[in-house]
């Protein structure tokens, strides 16, 4: 079920016009040497925003590299929680993000204060968050993951301590299932991932029985009993460039097919549509940012990424623990 994010819509305060879409790039390029900004951008972004951007990545990547950059300026070109990570490792640098409205489905289902209910009735477990998540709730857990490190930070905690994971119950079922522990779940899900049509996935494997079937753990487990093979982004990534097969039907959000596309371009890769054909497996929040908004906020330094100082500390111990964890 869809959540409505709980950002405001980024409208331009300002009457400064764009250039011509053909003068993006470079007009982009030129405020970032002038701003000594950096630009990090997720898979699930549009083409051209990956095509501009000085790093692309999953949210392990793009957490460790705004971790080491020595730019002044972060340009985020993903989800509000993604730019809310940044600031939680550089308060001294502007962190800007095209569009405050580019949210996250999952973070909006899991509200700190309900979340902090749910903690409540189960005080003596350690409590692992997806970095799908807000600051508010990163700061009440005691360790950050992602899709890539999930299941081998989850194997490294004491076997003797019960484990709640949130937000997301899908990854967390199956971080379950391979890291062999048992979690309890927050009932939280990815609108994205929960979209995916089975029917129109077993007419794409008749239709190209040759064709690998690679999916995100978010899927519903019905749709991870078909894949071949399971992991995240950067993950599905590496398989499509590693792997013997011509084809793969790809089971995550489509903006990752550019890079599969661009790294292995002789290879064939196959969306997974939506229910009833729909193209809602496209993430419409990751769909906000546009190459217009980033050269705005590049040209103004806003929107900004602003935190309170004793909640930025409270997220920021979960997020470096998660990094030493995963070295």
């Amino acid at each position: 079920m869809s959540v409505a994010s709980s950002y405001q819509s980024q409208a331009p305060a300002d009457p400064l016009v764009p250039p011509a879409p053909a003068d993006l790039p470079a007009a982009i390029a030129a405020l970032r040497r002038e701003r000594n900004a950096v630009i990090l951008a997720h898979y699930y972004q549009d083409d051209a925003i990956q095509d501009i951007a000085d790093v692309i990545g999953d949210s392990l990547e793009l957490a460790r590299r705004a971790a080491s950059t020595e730019a002044d300026v972060i340009v985020f070109c993903g989800v509000h929680f993604m730019a809310e990570t940044a600031k939680i490792l550089n308060p001294g640098r502007i962190v800007v993000l095209p569009d405050l409205a580019a949210g996250c489905s999952l973070a909006d289902a899991c509200p700190a204060e309900a979340f902090a209910a749910f903690r409540a009735q189960h005080s003596d477990h350690y409590v692992v968050s997806y970095i799908n998540c807000s600051a508010a709730v990163k700061a009440q857990s005691d360790l950050i993951c992602t899709s890539s490190n999930a299941v081998h930070l989850v194997q490294q905690l004491p076997e003797d301590r019960p484990i709640l994971f949130a937000p997301d119950a899908n990854l967390g079922r199956w971080v379950a299932r391979q890291s062999g522990r048992e979690l309890t779940l927050w009932p939280g899900s990815c609108i994205v991932h929960e979209t995916f049509s089975e029917q129109a996935l077993l007419e794409l494997k008749l239709e190209h029985p040759e064709a690998e079937v690679i999916a995100h753990p978010e899927c519903q487990q019905h749709l991870l009993d078909l894949a071949d093979f399971i992991g995240s982004t950067s993950k599905l990534l590496q398989r499509a460039q590693t792997s013997e097969a011509a084809g793969f039907i790809v089971l995550t959000e489509p903006g990752i097919l550019h890079q599969m596309q661009r790294r292995v371009p002789q290879k064939s890769f196959y969306p997974v549509p939506g229910s009833d054909g729909c193209s809602c497996n496209a993430c419409p929040y990751m769909r906000l940012n546009t190459m217009e908004k980033l050269w705005h906020c590049l040209a103004t330094l806003e929107p900004r990424i602003e935190l309170d100082e004793e909640l930025r500390l409270r997220a920021l111990a979960p997020i470096e623990r998660m990094l030493a964890m995963s070295a």
